[in-house]
């Protein structure tokens, strides 16, 4: 399978910015348990299908991510953060914490429609970044479709450096 039009995002783990870690009362991010499978995936395909800069890539998405899914509940070396509005969970983002790893953020941030331009998304790339840097990695690589809100909006920050992206084929673990 060929990814057309993605970007490539690098972060310099070494220089990441103070974050601001305060959130709104009732709301917090922390890993995801076994039980929250089901809900972190349905929070990821969600942020994908419903969303209409997605939609043409909705299919290519999906088979992409899902390996990295599988690998996410399954390998030691990946932390899955939840977002949470008390028992609801609102937002994921899986982490793989293998400095070889293609993609390091796979996917990234993805919030609930109703919760996204809100800061959740960055609060999410804050707390994903910094797992990583916390895990000795130097620097951090993420991908996203060519004009899609993630591209312009979440991915610059931190000095995200963007890049064209010519993936190698994702072949199932």
């Amino acid at each position: 399978m060929k990814l057309s039009n993605w970007i490539c995002f690098r972060w310099d783990l070494t220089k990441l910015p103070q974050f601001e870690a305060a959130l709104p009362e009732h709301y917090e991010i922390g890993p995801a348990t076994a039980e929250d499978e089901a809900e972190l995936r349905k929070i990821i395909s969600s942020s994908f299908v419903l969303d209409p800069a997605w939609n043409p890539a909705t299919q290519e998405v999906m088979e992409a991510i899902e390996p990295w899914l599988e690998k996410a509940f399954t390998s030691p070396s990946t932390t899955c953060l939840a977002l949470r509005h008390g028992l609801r969970i609102i937002g994921a983002a899986v982490v793989l914490h293998e400095p070889e790893a293609e993609v390091h953020l796979a996917p990234g941030p993805c919030i609930s429609t109703e919760y996204r331009n809100r800061g959740f998304g960055t609060r999410l790339l804050e707390q994903s970044l910094a797992k990583l840097r916390d895990a000795g990695l130097k620097e951090a690589i993420g991908i996203a479709k060519e004009n899609a809100p993630v591209t312009k909006f979440l991915y610059t920050k931190f000095n995200g450096t963007p890049s064209p992206y010519d993936p190698k084929p994702l072949v199932t673990a």
